[in-house]
C-alpha cells in the first residue's frame, strides 16, 4: 500500500468516527516528530500494540479486501497467566461495504462483534478441524445472550446494536452488506496479538509493505519498531 493512500483512509476514518461520535484517545493524533519527543511513560501504547492499523491482506485492493481497525486497550500474552494482569482488548473498526475480511480464526483470543451504527455487518462462519480446515457441522454462538446455531458456511447479520461472540478456533469471514453503508463495528476480546494469534484458511499478509511515497499522517502500530525504537524495553 502505498503510504499517501493509508494517510487518506486515515483521514476518512477520523471524518466517519466523528460522524458517529466515536473518540479516539489523544495518543492516535500525535504525528511522527510527536512520537520522535515521546518518552518510556509512553511505552504501554507501543509494547500493547496499540493504534492505527490498517491493512489490505496483501491484496493490494484495500477497497476489495481490506479492514480499518484501532486498538484502543490491550493486554499481553504473558499478562494472562498473571490474576492482576490485563486480560482484555479493544478495538473500533471500520468495514466498508463489500469490503472483505477473509476466512481466519483466532487461536487463543475469544471476541464479542458488535455492529455499533452504520450498515450491516455480514459475518460467514464455520468450525474448524483439528487439522485447520473447514468443519461441515453446524455452528453455534451467542448473539447478545441467545445462542443460535446456524449450519456451517452461513451467514449471520449484524444490525446496528447487535452483536455475536466467536470463540477460538471459530473461522469467520465478514463484510459491509451492499447498499446499506460503512459499518462501525466494536470488538471487545480477550488478549489480542495479531503476530501470532490469526489462523488465515488461505495464505494471506496480515501487514501491508508500505511504499513511503510520503510522510505518516500518523504512525501504524507496524511503524512503531521504526520510529519508537527509543521506547522499547
Amino acid at each position: 500500500m502505498k503510504r499517501s493512500t493509508i494517510n487518506n483512509i486515515m483521514r476518512e476514518a477520523r471524518d466517519f468516527l466523528a460522524d458517529h461520535k466515536f473518540h479516539l484517545p489523544p495518543f492516535a493524533f500525535w504525528s511522527p516528530r510527536d512520537w520522535a519527543g515521546k518518552g518510556s511513560d509512553c511505552r504501554e501504547i507501543v509494547e500493547q500494540q496499540l493504534g492505527w492499523d490498517i491493512t489490505d491482506f496483501g491484496s493490494d485492493n484495500f477497497e476489495k479486501t481490506g479492514l480499518f481497525l484501532f486498538t484502543i486497550r490491550n493486554g499481553t500474552l504473558a499478562g494472562l497467566k498473571d490474576p492482576l494482569g490485563k486480560t482484555y482488548a479493544e478495538k473500533i473498526m471500520i468495514v466498508r461495504e463489500d469490503q472483505l475480511t477473509p476466512t481466519h480464526f483466532h487461536h487463543q483470543k475469544m471476541e464479542d462483534i458488535i455492529n455499533r451504527g452504520g450498515g450491516n455487518l455480514l459475518i460467514r462462519m464455520w468450525n474448524a478441524t483439528e487439522d485447520d480446515r473447514l468443519e461441515g457441522a453446524p455452528v453455534t454462538v451467542s448473539m447478545d445472550g441467545v445462542r443460535v446455531t446456524i449450519p456451517a458456511g452461513e451467514t449471520i447479520r449484524l444490525r446496528p446494536g447487535e452483536s455475536v461472540c466467536l470463540p477460538q478456533r471459530n473461522y469467520h469471514r465478514f463484510w459491509g452488506e451492499a447498499g446499506q453503508g460503512a459499518v462501525l463495528v466494536g470488538e471487545v476480546s480477550r488478549v489480542n496479538d495479531d503476530r501470532t494469534d490469526n489462523h488465515f484458511f488461505e495464505p494471506t499478509g496480515r501487514f501491508p509493505a508500505i511504499e513511503e511515497d510520503e510522510e505518516p499522517l500518523h504512525l501504524l502500530y507496524g511503524d512503531y519498531q521504526r520510529y519508537c525504537a527509543h521506547l522499547s524495553a
